[in-house]
C-alpha cells in the first residue's frame, strides 16, 4: 500500500532543498572572494560596485537592477542586508561571473581633470575664529585657510599630473557665487573618455567650542540631478530618466569612494593630531548641481582654539593636503587602471 504521508514528505524535503539551493546566500564579502573580484561597498548609500577583467558590476542594495559596464541593464536577485552584513544568492554571483567572463571594453576612461573649489572668500569670510600664541589673539577666517590648502594641493597634483586639467575655481581672495563655482564645473569641455573631479575643501564650525575632527563628506544618493536632458536622446523623456538616474547612481558611488580615498589619506596623515569625524551624506548646494563626482572636505574647526591653532600651522596644513593628495591618486589610480566607472556615451 502507498503511503501517501511518506510521499508527500520526501517530495517535501526535495522541493525545500532545491529552493534552499538556489535561493542559498552568502556575504558579499564571501562573493567577492568566490570569484576573484574587487569589492567596494558602502553601506551608507546602500551602493556597491564588483570588479574584474576590466569589466564594473554595479549594484545597490535591495534592488534587483544592476548595471553591467555602465551601459547595460540586467535583473537579478536583489542584495539583503542583515544584521549590517549584506548577501547575495547564488544568481546574482552568477550574473557578476558571466559578465566578468566577456572580453573586456576597448574603450579606456581616464580623469582629465580635477577642479579644487577653495571655499568663501571675498567679502565672505565663512567661519571664522582665534586662538592665542604667546598670549596674543591670532585671528583666522576659512577663507584664508581653504585657500591656502587649495593652492598647495592643485600644485602638488599639477606636478603630479602635468598632462591633466588641474583648475582652481579660485587663486585670489575672491568671492564666487555657488552658481558661479558650479557653473565653472560644469563648464570644462573635456573628450568623452575623461571625467572630472570636483573637490571641495572648507572649514568646520560649531557653538560647541569642543566641536572638532575633519570629515568628508558625499551627495546623499536621495538627491537625483538632471546629469542628461532629453535633447541628448532624441527627446525621449522615458530614456532620459532611466539613464539619469543610472548616471546619478554611479556618481554617488564615484564620490563615495573618493570620500573613502582621502579619508584614508587624512587619517594616515593626521594620526592624532586631530580626529575623524568620518564620510557623512547631505544634499550640500556646492556640489549637488555639480554633473560630476563631487566631495566636500571639512579639514577641521576653526570654533576650537585648540585646532584653530592647527589649521594655522603650515606644518599640519601640509600633512591635510598630503592626505588628500594621497587619496585623490588612489582614486586616480584606481580609475583608470579599472576603465573609470562612469560613462555617457
Amino acid at each position: 500500500m502507498i503511503n501517501i504521508r511518506k510521499i508527500f514528505f520526501a517530495v517535501s524535503l526535495i522541493l525545500l532543498f532545491t529552493f534552499n539551493l538556489f535561493s542559498q546566500e552568502i556575504s558579499i564579502l564571501k562573493a567577492s572572494e568566490k570569484i576573484g573580484a574587487e569589492l567596494y561597498w558602502d553601506p551608507l548609500s546602500g551602493n556597491g560596485v564588483l570588479q574584474k577583467n576590466g569589466h564594473q558590476f554595479s549594484f545597490r542594495c535591495d534592488e534587483q537592477l544592476v548595471l553591467l559596464d555602465f551601459n547595460e541593464l540586467a535583473i537579478t536577485d536583489a542584495p539583503k542586508q542583515k544584521d549590517g552584513i549584506l548577501y547575495v544568492t547564488e544568481e546574482f554571483i552568477s550574473t557578476a561571473t558571466n559578465l566578468f567572463k566577456r572580453n573586456a571594453p576597448e574603450a579606456h576612461y581616464r580623469v582629465g581633470a580635477i577642479l579644487i573649489d577653495p571655499g568663501h572668500g571675498g567679502k565672505d569670510p565663512g567661519a571664522v575664529g582665534s586662538y592665542k600664541k604667546n598670549g596674543k589673539k591670532v585671528s583666522l577666517s576659512e577663507k584664508d585657510i581653504t585657500l591656502s590648502t587649495s593652492k598647495l594641493l592643485a600644485e602638488q597634483l599639477m606636478k603630479t599630473y602635468p598632462d591633466k586639467k588641474i583648475i582652481l575655481t579660485r587663486s585670489l581672495d575672491k568671492w564666487l557665487s555657488l552658481e558661479e563655482r558650479v557653473e565653472i564645473a560644469n563648464s570644462i569641455n573635456l573628450p568623452a573618455n575623461e571625467a572630472i573631479l570636483y573637490i571641495s575643501i572648507h572649514v568646520n564650525a560649531s557653538l560647541d567650542k569642543k566641536a572638532s575632527g575633519y570629515e568628508v563628506w558625499y551627495l546623499s544618493p536621495g538627491f537625483r540631478r538632471t546629469v542628461l536632458n532629453s535633447s541628448d536622446v532624441d527627446g525621449n523623456e522615458t530614456v532620459a530618466s532611466i539613464l539619469n538616474s543610472m548616471l546619478e547612481e554611479e556618481y554617488t558611488t564615484e564620490s563615495v569612494l573618493i570620500a573613502k580615498f582621502i579619508m584614508d589619506g587624512l587619517d594616515a596623515q593626521i594620526g592624532s593630531l586631530s580626529n575623524s569625524r568620518g564620510i557623512k551624506e547631505e544634499e550640500w548646494f556646492v556640489v549637488r548641481n555639480a554633473n560630476m563626482p563631487s566631495v566636500l572636505i571639512e579639514t577641521g574647526f576653526i570654533t576650537n582654539e585648540k585646532e584653530a591653532s592647527l589649521l594655522d600651522d603650515p606644518g599640519y596644513l601640509r600633512k591635510i593636503v598630503q592626505g588628500i593628495y594621497n587619496g585623490l591618486v588612489a582614486f586616480v589610480t584606481n580609475f583608470e587602471r579599472s576603465r573609470g566607472f562612469t560613462s555617457t556615451q
